[in-house]
């Protein structure tokens, strides 16, 4: 069906943009789109169709950065049969000067380049008849306010919304590119993020996220806890959330509130990234096997029923099979409730990248499925331990695969497909636990 039947004059065109990587990136897709519809631009699920067609990128794994890559190639298309499509690249891929350049010679008909900090350019950008292609070197923006949080976001449908409240990153893990594409941490300050979530509740959204590298060493006004305990006093939003949290910089402080507040969503995304001290040093960590297992401690013993999360790699340079061994055994001691496992994967510009004793693809791909596997169960043995529990759910709509289910997330984050009316969308429900598999559990509405 083309969207464009109906429109009126005052509509400019299509647009589509394509989201890649984390939730930040989400997001900030969502006032992509806001900054397009404010130009007039109307969003359309057709690609092929869209007046303007936007790629928000990722860098942070080779392997992101390839299908990326792969994808612009197959737009080529679209731009012989329509010449006026405007095709922008934007994010944190071409906030890489050498990557930008790359994109620019190998992708001619690419008409817009901009790295993560020119988002505002944007809808300036199309109006230009000739390419842009303006990124910038990461730099430190001081105190000024950030561009974009100024623009305005189209955000995604469903009850729950998510707040950048800082951009940026200073731990430089020797694998992560984000501190050299995202620049210096860089928090935004309390009065406007108190504002973008009053303004949220007014719209009718029960739980927001709030997004930043390390939201742990959140500081303005504020510290992390401050912007917690404000946000709980001045909304009445049911549900807060936030990742992601560095091991390092999770406080006592924070974990008393988790444990006083019921607002706060009993879920922390806590990365481990390996069990090995050996290989933690090589990541530059700064935490030890022993430091983050009495932190998860600290944690279940204030409390008792909250859900970890957490991110794990495999392969990184120099990573034996002993200090595999230690991250399954860790895995086993802390029992997360998920993982998001990764293949170590060579960042240019990073120190991992130079570093001798490289894995070979073979070892990584035995141990990641080894990892998986081990994960898999766990997860499955703490899905089951829910059953005969009730959860108080946030419906979200429809399950997928066409059940007639709805589904939803318990208070500590996890799926929960029931039978229902759709019209408890939006809703926080009662749902006895009836059964689990892998990663979903299943109940029934509690009356």
């Amino acid at each position: 069906m083309n969207e464009n039947t109906g429109l009126s004059p005052e509509v400019r065109g299509l647009y589509h943009v394509v989201s890649y990587g984390c939730q930040m990136n989400a997001h900030e897709s969502e006032k992509i789109a806001g900054l397009l519809e404010k130009a007039g631009y109307v969003p359309t699920c057709e690609p092929a169709e869209a007046d303007v067609l936007v790629l928000n990128t990722c860098c942070v794994r080779d392997s992101a950065e390839q299908r990326i890559i792969g994808h612009i190639g197959t737009l080529k298309k679209y731009k012989q049969r329509r010449p006026d499509m405007k095709i922008a690249v934007v994010g944190c891929l071409t906030q890489r000067r050498d990557a930008a350049e790359r994109l620019a010679r190998t992708f001619p008909f690419v008409d817009i380049i901009l790295g993560t900090q020119d988002l505002s350019a944007l809808s300036t950008a199309l109006e230009r008849m000739d390419p842009v292609r303006d990124w910038q070197e990461t730099k430190h923006l001081n105190d000024a306010v950030d561009e974009r949080d100024r623009l305005p976001a189209v955000r995604a449908e469903g009850p729950s919304a998510q707040i950048n409240i800082m951009y940026g990153c200073d731990n430089f893990c020797t694998y992560c590119i984000v501190p050299h594409v995202r620049g210096p941490e860089r928090s935004r300050g309390a009065a406007a993020v108190l504002e973008e979530a009053w303004q949220l509740e007014q719209a009718g959204y029960r739980e927001v996220q709030l997004l930043g590298q390390n939201v742990n060493s959140y500081c303005s006004e504020v510290d992390f806890c401050g912007l917690l305990e404000r946000l709980l006093a001045e909304t009445a939003i049911d549900r807060i959330r936030f990742m992601t949290s560095h091991p390092k910089d999770l406080s006592d402080r924070l974990i008393e509130l988790i444990s006083r507040e019921k607002r706060l969503c009993s879920h922390i995304h806590l990365p481990l990234q390996s069990g090995s001290d050996a290989v933690l040093r090589r990541m530059n960590r700064r935490y030890t096997a022993a430091q983050y297992l009495d932190l998860a401690d600290r944690i279940r013993s204030a409390v008792p029923d909250i859900t970890l999360t957490t991110d794990l790699i495999v392969g990184f340079p120099g990573e034996t099979d002993a200090d595999f061994a230690e991250t399954l055994a860790m895995v086993e001691k802390v029992r997360f409730a998920s993982a998001y496992t990764f293949v170590y994967s060579p960042r240019r510009g990073t120190p991992a990248a130079a570093m001798p004793n490289q894995v070979s693809k073979e070892t990584k791909k035995r141990r990641i499925m080894k990892l998986i596997d081990l994960q898999q169960a766990v997860t499955h043995e703490l899905n089951r331990e829910r059953i005969g529990r009730t959860e108080q759910v946030l419906v979200t709509g429809l399950a997928a695969r066409g059940t007639g289910d709805m589904t939803g997330r318990s208070d500590g984050g996890r799926t929960v497909n029931f039978p229902g009316p759709e019209s408890m969308t939006g809703r926080i429900v009662p749902v006895r636990i009836t059964d689990a598999k892998s990663s979903t559990l299943y109940g029934q509405l509690e009356v």
